[in-house]
């Protein structure tokens, strides 16, 4: 006589393999993520203006500024999604330039 109810063994069996096989699942139903896009930094924005934000950095007049720095060169831009540590949520362009610079290492 055979018993259909599950027995306690096979239950673990069945649980160990789902659990190994969790990850590969998750991934092939999620996929990638994209990086949501950063909205641009608004020159009226609190801090852009406290830090004397420019979008051209060749057209400051601040006397703190050095010649050939932008963000590009700045420690903390990053180029691939043109986020700035300093401005969250915001993006900025390569070419702009704020008193926060700092000389990437």
């Amino acid at each position: 006589m055979t018993s259909q109810t599950p027995s306690r063994r096979r239950f673990l069996i069945q649980a160990v393999v789902a659990t190994a096989a969790l990850p590969f699942v998750a991934s092939g139903l999620i996929g990638t993520v994209q990086a949501q896009a950063l909205k641009p930094l608004p020159l009226d924005n609190p801090q852009a203006v406290a830090l004397k934000y420019i979008l051209d950095a060749t057209k400051t007049k601040e006397p703190i500024y050095k010649p050939g720095s932008n963000c590009a060169n700045c420690q903390f831009f990053t180029a691939a999604n043109g986020a700035c540590t300093l401005f969250a949520g915001f993006s900025v362009p390569a070419p702009a330039w704020c008193s926060a610079w700092a000389k990437k290492a």
